[in-house]
C-alpha cells in the first residue's frame, strides 16, 4: 500500500480546492457563520476543515470510500486484518468490543483494574463480569495487570465465559503477558480484548512492549489521542483472527457511535499513521533517548525515585513497562502527588498527568525536545527546594489487597438503573454500591455499581478526597455520602 497518502487530508484539500458549496451541517458553513472571537481563538483553518462526512468529503453513496481507503492503511501499518476508526474516544470503541463478545447475562473475564468505560459497557450491555484481581504490589500500593494463571484459574471457574479483556499497559505504564492470556482463551475458543488505550505508539518501535494484535489479541482498543499525534477522542480498535467477524464488530459500533463523526479527527488519525509508517521508528529513537535520560536526571534530584523495571516488573508484579511513562515516587520528601501536581500546575503551568497519594507522572512523547523536558527538570527542582510550602501528605488509609477487592453481589446494571438512596458514606458499609466510584486520574473504580461497599473503601475514597483525590462520577465529589440499592440485604 502507498502509505504516503493519506486519503481523509486528500479530500479535505480536494473539497477546499474544489470550493465546495455546502447546504449541509455544520451551521456555521466552514467558519462564515463562526463568531469572530471564536475564529480568532480556534482558527479560520480549523473551521474550514470541519466539513460533513457524506454528503460533503465523500458522496451520498460514499462511492469514494475516503474513510474506509484510510482504515486499511491503517491495518496495514500496524498489521491488523481490519481496523476502524472512532471519533468517540476509546471509551465507545471498547465498548464496541464488549458488545461484540458478550450480550446480556452472558460472563465475560475483565481485570478488576479495568478503566471506567468498561463497567460503562458492562452496565449498558448486562453483561455479567467476572473479575480477575490484578497483582497488587503491597509496598507501593500499586495495581498492576493479572497474571496469567489469575485468568486460567477465572476460566476453570467460569467455562461458560465467553472472551476476556485485559487493561495493557494500564496508566502506570506496566504490561500484561497478553500472548499468554491470549493463548488460554484460544484453546477456549474464545476471544481475547485488549484494551490498549495508552498503547498506540507501540507497534512502531521493537524496544517497546509488544504490542496486543503481535501478542495474539483478537481485538485490541488504542487511543491515538494519548500517546500519539492524534486529536483529543481519536481512537481506533482493530480486529484479527475469525472469533469476532469484522461485521459484528462494525454492528455493534454502529449502535453506539455518532452519525456526525468529526472529519477533524479523522484526519489526525489519517494523518498520524502516515508519520509513523514514514519516521515513526526514528521518532521513537529519539524519544526513547530522551526518556532514559530524563529518568537519569530526576533520579539525581533529591527525595525524588524514578520508578523503573526493579519496581514495577517481575514475579508478581508486571510482565513489562512502557518507559515513556515516567512515575516519581515523592514518598521521601513527604507530600503526595495530589498537592505536588497542583504545585507544579500552580507555580511553573506544567500540568502532570496521573497523580496519587505518593507519585506524580510525566508522559512523554515523540512531541517533547529539550526545552520540554529542561522545563520538567527544572520545574521538580523547585518543588523539592520548596518542599515546605507544602503540608505533609495526610493520611489516606488504603486497604490492603483483600479489602480493596469488594464482592459482586448484583449484576452492574441492575444496581445502576435500581431503585437508589443517598445515604451518609459512613452508613453505606455492606450496603450495595448503586454508582461508580472512580479516583481521576487514572480512571479506575474503586468500587462498581453491584458491588458490596466494605469499611476499607470507604475510609479510602473519604481520606483520599479529604486529601485531594478527585473522583469526578460520585453524585456527591466530596464522598460524604454515597448511592446505594434500596433492595438489597442491608436496607430495611
Amino acid at each position: 500500500m502507498d502509505h504516503s497518502a493519506a486519503p481523509v487530508l486528500d479530500a479535505l484539500t480536494a473539497y477546499q480546492a474544489r470550493e465546495q458549496l455546502p447546504f449541509t451541517p455544520p451551521g456555521h458553513k466552514q467558519g462564515r457563520g463562526a463568531d469572530p472571537r471564536v475564529r480568532a481563538v480556534l482558527g479560520d483553518a480549523l473551521f474550514g476543515a470541519d466539513v460533513l462526512a457524506v454528503s460533503g468529503l465523500d458522496d451520498r453513496t460514499m462511492s469514494r470510500g475516503i474513510l474506509g481507503q484510510a482504515q486499511e492503511l491503517m491495518a496495514d501499518a500496524v498489521g491488523a486484518e481490519h481496523t476502524f476508526f472512532s471519533t468517540c474516544g476509546s471509551s465507545l470503541s471498547v465498548k464496541a468490543a464488549m458488545l461484540s463478545v458478550a450480550g446480556p447475562h452472558e460472563k465475560l473475564l475483565v481485570s478488576r483494574d479495568a478503566h471506567k468505560s468498561v463497567v460503562s459497557g458492562l452496565i449498558l450491555a448486562g453483561i455479567q463480569p467476572v473479575w480477575v484481581d490484578p497483582q497488587w504490589d503491597p509496598d507501593l500500593h500499586l495495581a498492576h495487570p493479572p497474571a496469567p494463571e489469575a485468568f486460567r484459574s477465572a476460566f476453570e471457574e467460569h467455562p461458560d465465559a465467553r472472551g476476556a479483556l485485559v487493561t495493557s499497559p494500564t496508566p502506570y505504564g506496566t504490561c500484561a503477558d497478553i500472548a499468554a492470556i491470549a493463548t488460554l482463551c484460544h484453546e477456549r475458543g474464545v476471544p481475547l480484548i485488549v484494551d490498549e488505550a495508552w498503547g498506540a505508539h507501540l507497534p512502531f518501535h521493537p524496544e517497546l512492549p509488544t504490542w496486543a494484535m503481535d501478542a495474539g489479541a483478537d481485538v485490541c482498543v488504542t487511543s491515538v489521542h494519548k500517546m500519539g499525534a492524534g486529536l483529543e477522542q481519536g481512537s481506533v480498535f482493530h480486529l484479527q483472527g475469525d472469533l469476532v467477524t469484522a461485521q459484528t464488530l462494525a454492528s455493534r459500533a454502529d449502535l453506539l457511535d455518532t452519525t456526525s463523526p468529526s472529519v477533524l479527527i479523522y484526519a489526525g488519525l489519517d494523518g498520524w499513521r502516515r508519520q509513523m509508517v514514514e519516521h515513526g521508528r526514528e521518532l521513537l529513537d529519539e524519544t526513547l533517548s530522551r526518556a532514559r535520560r530524563v529518568r537519569a536526571a530526576i533520579e539525581e534530584i533529591e527525595g525524588l525515585h524514578v520508578n523503573d523495571r526493579d519496581d514495577f516488573c517481575g514475579e508478581a508484579r508486571a510482565f513489562d513497562m512502557d518507559p515513556l511513562q515516567i512515575f516519581v515516587d515523592l514518598s521521601g520528601v513527604k507530600f503526595n502527588g495530589y498537592d505536588a501536581a497542583d504545585w507544579m500546575r500552580r507555580n511553573h503551568q506544567i500540568n502532570l498527568h496521573t497523580s496519587d497519594h505518593r507519585r506524580i507522572n510525566a508522559q512523554l512523547t515523540y512531541a517533547d525536545d529539550e526545552t520540554t523536558t529542561a522545563r520538567l527538570l527544572d520545574g521538580l527542582r523547585d518543588l523539592v527546594a520548596h518542599a515546605d510550602e507544602l503540608p505533609p501528605a495526610p493520611e489516606i488509609r488504603i486497604p490492603a489487597p483483600g479489602d480493596l477487592r469488594l464482592q459482586q453481589v448484583t449484576l452492574p446494571r441492575d444496581a445502576f438503573f435500581g431503585e437508589i438512596e443517598q445515604i451518609p458514606a459512613d452508613k453505606a458499609v455492606g450496603r450495595t454500591c448503586a454508582e461508580m466510584l472512580t479516583p481521576y486520574p487514572p480512571g479506575i473504580p474503586a468500587a462498581v455499581p453491584g458491588e458490596r461497599l466494605d469499611q476499607a473503601v470507604v475510609d479510602y475514597l473519604r481520606t483520599g478526597a479529604d486529601a485531594g483525590m478527585l473522583i469526578p462520577d460520585a453524585a456527591d465529589t466530596t464522598m460524604g455520602t454515597i448511592r446505594v440499592s434500596v433492595r438489597d440485604a442491608g436496607a430495611d
